[in-house]
């Protein structure tokens, strides 16, 4: 009896047990089910998503043009040696420095230029540059082509006042190593606003369009002019215009005039009435005489300020002068691009002739006259070597040292190509 009781009970306790493991894999069951259900629905609703966005990405491409995109970057570097003796007479006493740099860090730069297209009608150019001091930015802007004959553009852009500073700075398309003195950056010529630019048949004429609304220029103590920057110092802005025309049929010559009109004084400053007028004329002409292909370049600019009270800074009195800078230079190259020696053809003789003068009795008054001629070498259109000499002669007109004298002359090395 003891033996079969106890075999019932080994029995019932195994069925015991075989019901309570079959009770937990019920109970499991109830819990894993509604879960499995619900990461089930989830995965369902993944798939859902990415089939969709996979057919949204299908018909985008399916429309998508080609062409329609396009990025590209191209800028340029440029950079050399610079050899410099400065002589300084004053009061009858003469001091001579001598300096040389490598890599010509007056004349160093690096340039990459950013162009992304978006479509037929818009491009954005941003063009960051390292001159060897600070890293800074040419232009960043986005135009928008209206038309054949119309550009729209908003940025931070240059201006189109002459056409050294929009057209000819670069290195690869400047035939000498330095720029012309003071012509470049007075009045500055880069600045936040917008601009439209184009060009119209006339018959057998042509004739270009460049007009920009920007901030404008700000007035210092010293009667100097500086850009405002992105945030204007006044309520009006500054309206700068060119207006080219290219007369003969092969477009081989082109006359522009342009003007830059706007106030440059503080809100509620002693300058609060300052205004700035700057007019400039240039003209481009390139002629073959077989062999020779001669080109001459030549500009003029000149910037008023009305008048205005300054701080004299040796013993803090309000004086004024006449504030009226001028600058321009003329330019004339020969390359004998018809001979038939490989060598010959691609070197250029190019010759420069500057003057830049500055307010008289102001703290910065000059008068300079500046010399460069240069011998380059072209390796392609957009690659040059250049070897340069500067002479430059100035008399101050300063208030503080009127009469002083400084000769200067620098032999330049350099090399420019467009990346």
């Amino acid at each position: 009896m003891y033996l079969k009781r106890n075999s019932l009970t080994n029995y019932n306790l195994r069925n015991m047990k075989t019901i309570k493991i079959l009770s937990g894999l019920a109970l499991s069951m109830l819990i894993i089910s509604p879960m499995a259900n619900h990461l089930y629905a989830q995965d369902q609703a993944v798939d859902t998503t990415l089939a969709n966005r996979v057919t949204e990405l299908e018909i985008e491409l399916s429309h998508k043009k080609t062409g329609e995109d396009h990025f590209m970057m191209a800028g340029l570097a440029t950079f050399g040696f610079v050899s410099n003796s400065t002589t300084t007479t004053s009061g009858g006493i003469s001091q001579k420095t001598t300096t040389n740099s490598f890599p010509d860090v007056d004349h160093f730069e690096f340039s990459p230029l950013f162009l992304w297209r978006h479509g037929d009608k818009f491009l954005l150019e941003f063009e960051p540059s390292f001159d060897g001091f600070s890293l800074g930015v040419n232009w960043a802007d986005v135009s928008y082509f209206v038309a054949p004959g119309l550009i729209l553009r908003a940025g931070y852009l240059v201006t189109p006042f002459g056409t050294y500073s929009k057209r000819l700075a670069a290195g690869w398309i400047d035939k000498l190593p330095t720029d012309p003195t003071g012509l470049a950056d007075y009045p500055p010529t880069s600045d936040f606003g917008v601009e439209a630019e184009g060009g119209l048949p006339m018959g057998n004429m042509k004739m270009n369009y460049d007009i920009s609304v920007t901030n404008g220029l700000q007035l210092l103590p010293d009667g100097e002019l500086q850009s405002v920057g992105a945030v204007d110092n006044n309520k009006n802005k500054t309206v700068t215009a060119r207006l080219g025309l290219l007369p003969l049929s092969n477009s081989s010559l082109e006359i522009g005039v342009s003007g830059m009109w706007g106030s440059v004084g503080d809100a509620n400053s002693p300058y609060e009435s300052a205004r700035s007028q700057s007019y400039a004329a240039d003209l481009n002409f390139v002629k073959s005489f077989s062999p020779i292909l001669v080109n001459f370049k030549g500009q003029y600019n000149y910037t008023f300020v009305n008048n205005q009270n300054y701080i004299n800074p040796s013993d803090s009195s309000v004086y004024t002068f006449d504030n009226k800078t001028t600058s321009g230079f003329a330019q004339i190259s020969f390359r004998p691009t018809g001979s038939g020696n490989n060598l010959l053809k691609n070197l250029e003789l190019a010759f420069r002739y500057g003057k830049y003068i500055t307010p008289s009795k102001s703290t910065w008054g000059q008068n300079s006259d500046i010399i460069d001629v240069s011998l380059d070498y072209w390796f392609t259109w957009r690659t040059v070597f250049k070897i340069g000499f500067q002479s430059s002669n100035g008399t101050s007109t300063a208030i503080a040292n009127s009469g002083d004298k400084i000769k200067s002359e620098s032999l330049f090395a350099q090399f420019s190509i467009q990346l």
